[in-house]
């Protein structure tokens, strides 16, 4: 009659629990626009975008060999292998909690009670061994295995392993990013310092030539044929190219410290090809179709994938509205006096126990953290798209900034050629005394000018293949 009323009552609590948890807020899924273009803007072709290892594209030795070290040594990178490890950790926990709890467990205790108590009254009258009463203060010994086991009957457990394998495979994919990005920025800060070796080469020769025409002025002063402001101008030239000078040299150490950081080491010279930055040629990198992006950018992947991550979150978060069931069992041999222990089955225990356990009234931190699990759903969601937008505007901008720098660079090209030769011309004129004294300045300074721009222009291409190459997704496969 007893057991008849227990399970009455348990089908009574296990009904109520089931009609507490049918008041949920249902799941709604948000699905992300990506929808991209058909081709960039100023696109010319559209080849599909070729994956090409980086050693191909970046053929210079020392370049090479400044990205190998970066590999192994670059501080961000390690950090983020590691956070690899973590989330990979974090797969594992979840795994187990999945499975039985198993354990055991081997103890000893002792426990006086008042005399003049229930339970002292009780122990002080058990007679235990030939008129012997209950050993008083009462030792306990004991030695069990135990077990428990969460049944997952609404998947709650599974979709949290989902939800941490998503975000191992993010971190996977950011590892990605990284690497592409490493490469760049390396490739990059490397065009920068040859490109400020050329320019200190071109003031240096600047310098020069500014000296020699100093020389000139200063004998025309002796023959009357300038004034001594003549002179102080052409002196003030003199010095700016060399304060300039200088100023170069400052930037070319801070580039080499920056690749230095980048390989993580201290700063030191960094060995590089001692060729003019202009020699070196410009490589072609077809963009392809934007579609691609969503198959090759690693940041793209890693948003997808924190997508993913959130709304297996947002079911997990929904499952607690529903009753858990726990299993748990144990077995094992207790006896307040060790020689008692392997006396059968006086001193065998087993337990066996099921538990059903809900919520029931006053639902509102599972109600927050089902919303706040929605919420974080719509950010994933909203920086999904803002990852596929930026990658699209960054390639688009790339794509149109090498055609551009592409017909710029052959006009200042032609600008230097023709700067050049008006250096020689303006001095014949000067020493002929058909030219004034500020025209042979003014062409020189503008030679100078011409020619730092067009190394500019040179080190803005490099850098652009390099950002396109980049932007596709290049470099960490």
């Amino acid at each position: 009659m007893l057991k008849l009323k227990l399970s009455n009552y348990i089908a009574a609590a296990s009904l109520v629990l089931l009609a507490a948890a049918c008041k949920v807020p249902a799941i709604v899924e948000h699905k992300p626009a990506e929808v991209l273009p058909d081709r960039y803007v100023d696109q010319s072709d559209s080849l599909a975008a070729t994956s090409i290892p980086w050693r191909q594209l970046f053929t210079d030795p020392y370049l090479q060999t400044l990205i190998d070290t970066a590999l192994t040594h670059n501080q961000e990178l390690l950090i983020t292998l590691q956070e690899i490890e973590i989330a990979k950790n974090e797969v594992r926990a979840k795994d187990g909690k999945i499975l039985p709890t198993v354990g055991a467990r081997v103890g000893a205790d002792v426990e006086k009670v008042g005399r003049y108590t229930s339970q002292g009254a009780g122990d002080a009258s058990t007679e235990i061994d030939n008129g012997q009463a209950m050993p008083d203060p009462l030792m306990n010994y004991g030695a069990q295995l135990y077990a428990h086991w969460e049944v997952d009957i609404w998947k709650k457990l599974h979709n949290a392993k989902s939800a941490a394998i998503s975000r191992y495979l993010s971190t996977v994919e950011g590892k990605n990013f990284v690497l592409s990005n490493l490469i760049g920025e390396i490739a990059n800060s490397y065009y920068e310092l040859i490109a400020l070796d050329s320019q200190l080469d071109v003031v240096r020769q600047s310098i020069q030539l500014q000296k020699n025409a100093l020389a000139v002025v200063k004998m025309q002063k002796e023959a009357s044929r300038v004034t001594e402001l003549a002179v102080q101008k052409f002196q003030a030239e003199v010095l700016k190219s060399q304060s300039l000078e200088f100023d170069i040299l400052q930037q070319i150490r801070e580039a080499e410290n920056k690749i230095s950081f980048l390989i993580g080491g201290y700063p030191k010279q960094i060995a590089r090809d001692p060729s003019n930055l202009l020699a070196i040629q410009t490589n072609v990198i077809h963009a392809g179709m934007p579609s691609a992006l969503l198959a090759n950018r690693p940041d793209i992947k890693q948003a997808e994938l924190e997508l993913a991550a959130s709304k297996m979150d947002v079911k997990v978060a929904r499952a607690e509205f529903y009753p858990s069931f726990d299993l748990s069992a144990a077995i094992g041999l207790e006896a307040f006096k060790p020689s008692y222990l392997l006396k059968l089955p006086e001193s065998l225990l087993y337990s066996v126990a099921g538990d059903l356990a809900g919520p029931l009234i006053n639902r509102k931190a599972i109600q927050a953290e089902f919303a706040t699990a929605d919420a974080r759903q719509l950010q994933a969601m909203y920086n999904y798209e803002r990852t596929i937008l930026n990658a699209y505007l960054e390639t688009s901008n790339h794509v149109s900034k090498i055609n551009n720098l592409e017909k710029g660079f052959d006009l200042k090209n032609q600008e230097v050629d023709a700067l050049s030769r008006s250096i020689a011309i303006s001095n014949d004129l000067f020493k002929s005394a058909r030219a004034d004294y500020l025209e042979v300045l003014m062409t020189q300074r503008d030679v100078l000018e011409a020619k730092l721009e067009l190394i500019e222009t040179k080190k803005q291409q490099l850098m652009t293949v390099t950002n396109v190459y980049r932007d596709l997704g290049g470099g960490w496969k």
